[in-house]
């Protein structure tokens, strides 16, 4: 068996769930196979309907035609898979590690941060609304498939590892706050080192795919990308070991050749501010986040998030398919908030008497749309849409 590291955490050690599974109270979860805590916590989020809706939810382009383009499903793979090969060098909890990357991104709305903003808005005297908040609001209560809770009953390590996804949280929205009264999850201290690995294989991943991407789509060319520095200094080496092979042949050679040189770079720089760093209360304690690049690559990490910024995420074609996105979910919102009773039967039959209840119960529904669902409805419920390239 693998040996795990002083500082990962231990499924053994968990501060268990909201919800009392241990043998003896009443559920028949213990005897379903041989896995510890961190595992069924893996295999409950693969196996919800939360999960499976990210095949059809906007990564970069909204409900593309494309086979070959990523989305919120293929893009979590990909992040666990990096998050799993980081987690395993530096002998972290593998399983949790997982789960985290695999459910980062479910409390997304349809159409990415397009939908997000319109949620926002809609939601502005109610709250507002926050994709991450939303995550632990769709597994905590929404996606309930047990008979006995509501929602997943995840671990307090995953869930307090979705909470702070990108660090502490000193002023947690309305969503989140919420799932901390039910089970405090030290918004405001560290989390564990899976967490912490979780988040930078999301920026490893959507760094360098994106780029993929933005060339298949022709939004971005390969002499765009060389004006970055960090990109160069990749391609150079790749065409001095395959100098005679096509350019066109080796983009995937450079976005895996990007992806090791991150990874490696981060394993190091982690093993050095590791050192000293006892146990897991060690970790917490640190007051500061002890998985990260070393300074050299995180700025050119960062120049390469500015230059897709500028021409991928912002590009003329992408901004147009963003508003047509905001358009149809503020649609949708204003047609629900006029008449609950286009909603299916079950969202319509316990929409709330009072706000704000009433209207984040409606966000609730919309948030859990995947792209072309939410299109749909928008033609039954609002009119006929006319999509621009991009979707």
């Amino acid at each position: 068996m693998r040996s795990i590291a002083r500082w990962a955490s231990r499924p053994e050690h968990s501060r268990g769930r909201l919800h009392d599974e241990r043998p003896g109270a009443g559920d028949a979860t213990s005897v379903r196979g041989p896995r510890d805590a961190f595992q069924r916590d893996r295999d409950r989020i693969v196996h919800s309907i939360s999960f499976r809706r990210l095949r059809h939810k906007t990564q970069v382009f909204m409900a593309p035609d494309g086979d070959h383009f990523r989305v919120r499903l293929t893009h979590s793979l990909e992040v666990a898979q990096i998050a799993r090969t980081i987690a395993r060098a530096l002998g972290l909890n593998e399983d949790l590690t997982e789960a985290l990357a695999l459910a980062h991104d479910i409390g997304h709305p349809p159409f990415g941060h397009a939908g997000e903003d319109a949620l926002e808005r809609a939601l502005a005297g109610q709250g507002g609304f926050d994709h991450n908040g939303n995550t632990l609001r769709a597994l905590m209560l929404i996606d309930s498939p047990y008979p006995r809770w509501e929602g997943l009953n995840l671990t307090w390590e995953t869930l307090e590892g979705l909470a702070k996804h990108n660090g502490p949280i000193a002023r947690p929205g309305w969503a989140l706050a919420e799932c901390d009264a039910a089970f405090p999850l030290e918004l405001t201290r560290w989390s564990s080192l899976e967490a912490q690995v979780a988040a930078i294989a999301d920026d490893i991943a959507y760094d360098n795919h994106d780029i993929d991407d933005g060339l298949r789509a022709g939004l971005l060319t390969l002499d765009q990308l060389l004006a970055v520095p960090v990109v160069a200094r990749e391609w150079d080496g790749v065409r001095a070991r395959f100098p005679d092979v096509a350019p066109d042949r080796l983009v995937g050679e450079l976005i895996r050749t990007q992806i090791g040189t991150m990874v490696n770079d981060l394993i190091a720089e982690t093993e050095r501010r590791l050192v000293g760093v006892g146990d897991v209360a060690d970790v917490r304690a640190a007051g500061r986040c002890l998985v990260g690049f070393s300074d050299a690559m995180r700025d050119d990490e960062r120049t390469l998030k500015r230059f897709m910024y500028a021409n991928l995420y912002h590009h003329p074609r992408q901004l147009e398919a963003a508003r047509t996105a905001e358009g149809i979910v503020a649609g949708l919102f204003t047609a629900y908030r006029a008449d609950p009773r286009l909603m299916p039967g079950e969202w319509a039959d316990r929409l709330p008497d009072a706000e704000p209840w009433r209207s984040r119960h409606i966000a609730d529904f919309i948030a859990g749309m995947t792209d072309r669902y939410a299109v749909s409805r928008y033609r039954e419920a609002v009119g006929p849409i006319d999509l621009p390239d991009g979707f």
